[in-house]
């Protein structure tokens, strides 16, 4: 008996890396969606892609903003997938070296190679006459190889240094997120074509990039949902969001991952000018020697 259930509880640690395997596909998934747009025989694929994923067919010409849609919601059930994972390895104590890595390796392609794509994918396919397509490339580019050099940083971070309350830059994550946010924005089809969106994509990506690997300090959500300390705002917000998100579901969801972009670089700033003219200094430096 003591042997089966020592075996139950073996098997049990598979489990976080199984949802860690369930991101990667997701991301895999994500990205082949996107190359399922160059397909010549794109419209008939796609109606059945869309079929088994219980989707509404597309309009003609609609394919692309289709697949693209797909891919961002596959970039979010990552997201689902990276939080149990943590969550299962921290309810079945089934922490270790080879779980960082992995999940690590499953971000770079969810949260790195499959949002890359899919924005350079979105600017060819649209023919952005904004930039010449090599700046998409290149921004695009930018995007991975910061993705990738945070990844790397948080492994190394992961071996020897105790966790902080909040992320050094922003998370890989957050960055897919918004990306994402602003794709299904983009693919609405209760909404007016956002051009905009289109063209500033790539920049905004740019941008993403650079701040997953700037010491811009961020607000770890979950452990403030989790955190004991002011419950009452925490109800407020979260019932305020629901509201909302049943009104626009898409448009509150890109606001507000897009709010939390914009939040590090405004907390920094604040933090810079309050330590700058509020922070009184010693008497000694007012006063000088004399």
């Amino acid at each position: 008996m003591r042997t089966g259930l020592l075996a139950i509880r073996a098997w049990y640690k598979y489990i976080p890396t199984a949802l860690t395997l369930g991101n990667s596909l997701c991301g895999f998934t994500a990205i082949l969606c996107c190359l399922q747009i160059y397909a010549p025989t794109q419209g008939e694929e796609v109606r059945q892609l869309l079929g088994f994923l219980h989707m509404r067919e597309p309009e003609p010409g609609d394919e692309v903003r289709q697949l693209l849609a797909v891919s961002a919601w596959l970039i979010v059930g990552a997201m689902i997938f990276d939080m149990l994972d943590g969550w299962t390895a921290r309810l079945l104590n089934a922490h270790s070296p080879y779980g960082v890595q992995m999940d690590s390796l499953s971000d770079m392609v969810t949260f790195g190679v499959a949002p890359a794509v899919m924005i350079s994918v979105m600017a060819h396919t649209n023919k952005l006459n904004v930039v010449p397509y090599f700046w998409i490339w290149l921004l695009c580019a930018i995007y991975l190889a910061c993705a990738a050099l945070r990844l790397a940083l948080y492994n190394v971070k992961a071996a020897g240094e105790e966790k902080t309350e909040d992320f050094q830059g922003l998370p890989s994550p957050g960055a897919a997120a918004a990306v994402a946010s602003l794709v299904l924005l983009y693919s609405d089809p209760q909404t007016e074509p956002i051009i905009m969106v289109s063209k500033i994509l790539p920049f905004y990506t740019g941008v993403l990039g650079v701040l997953m690997v700037s010491t811009v300090p961020y607000m770890h959500f979950g452990r403030w949902l989790g955190s004991k300390q002011k419950n009452k705002v925490k109800i407020l917000v979260l019932i305020i969001f629901f509201i909302l998100f049943n009104w626009n579901s898409r448009l509150v969801a890109a606001v507000a991952i897009n709010i939390y972009v914009v939040s590090g670089p405004l907390r920094a700033v604040f933090g810079w000018l309050r330590r700058a003219f509020f922070t009184r200094k010693p008497a000694a430096e007012q006063t000088g020697d004399g």
